[in-house]
């Protein structure tokens, strides 16, 4: 584990594969942290790529900014791992709250943007009820911890099924909610409830982009990926088959195969 300062907090990173390998960075969702991606971060050094996987600031080992932390932060954050590192553009994805901070980082640094890997997320702005179901949401978290909030959501973090068929992974993904400092988790809630709509820069996206989701995701389905797909002129869609809301981790192997035949067709490892 590696790690650097950014705007007052000290964040940590895994840093995987050739140091000359074409630089994909992968940004996990809430409320996890970098480990969501060991087996992506596994199969794509093998082929030859750096692997970039921080821990955003708020969760895993990498420091809490409370209040409320914007995605166009975490955004920010991202590039001064580039700078860290002395990448100058990559291959950035992300899933569910990652994918979009992977658009705001597209929206924000288009020319260190390769190529987008967006993975079950969404891309208009909030809602105003959905501003007020995460704004309630973090009170929550910040009075009563994330044990409760983690058993209530593991059968929509997974699909239901896989709950029971995966036990691993279940365990792994039940661990990283519980062991979410609440007050980084409460902070980018905050933060992604304000953020913008991100249809226009995608439609005007001058890079590739996968987009894929679990077949079963109940937090952002098919449709939704269906729509980004249509968005980015240049774009791959990829239905991941028995999985739910983290394909990567409920079906690493399809996942995997399906990001580096994309990586391979837009981005060859050099």
């Amino acid at each position: 584990m590696h790690q650097l300062r950014v705007a007052g907090a000290m964040l940590r990173y895994d840093d995987a594969g050739p140091s000359a390998g074409d630089a994909v960075v992968l940004l996990h969702g809430h409320p996890f942290d970098r480990t969501l991606w060991r087996p992506q971060a596994e199969a794509l050094a093998a082929a030859g790529y750096r692997v970039l996987t921080p821990d955003l600031r708020g969760y895993g080992a990498s420091d809490v900014t409370p209040g409320s932390v914007p995605l166009s932060r975490f955004a920010d954050d991202a590039a001064a791992l580039l700078d860290h590192v002395g990448v100058g553009s990559a291959v950035v994805g992300g899933v569910s709250m990652g994918g979009q901070i992977a658009m705001e980082f597209h929206l924000r640094h288009p020319r260190r943007t390769r190529a987008l890997v967006l993975s079950d997320t969404s891309a208009p702005a909030e809602t105003a009820e959905g501003k007020a179901v995460r704004n309630r949401l973090a009170d929550r978290l910040l009075a009563e911890g994330m044990a409760g909030y983690a058993e209530e959501v593991i059968d929509k973090m997974l699909a239901s099924y896989n709950v029971a068929a995966l036990p691993d992974v279940a365990g792994h993904v039940l661990g990283m909610m519980r062991a979410t400092d609440p007050r980084g988790a409460a902070a980018a809630l905050r933060g992604r409830a304000e953020r913008p709509d991100y249809r226009d820069s995608l439609a005007a996206a001058r890079v590739p982009a996968l987009v894929v989701v679990g077949a079963d995701d109940a937090y952002t389905p098919v449709s939704q990926a269906e729509s980004i797909a249509r968005l980015v002129p240049d774009a791959t869609l990829a239905i991941i088959e028995q999985a739910g809301h983290l394909p990567g981790a409920e079906q690493p192997e399809r996942f995997n195969g399906v990001l580096l035949d994309f990586l391979r067709t837009h981005c060859p490892a050099a």
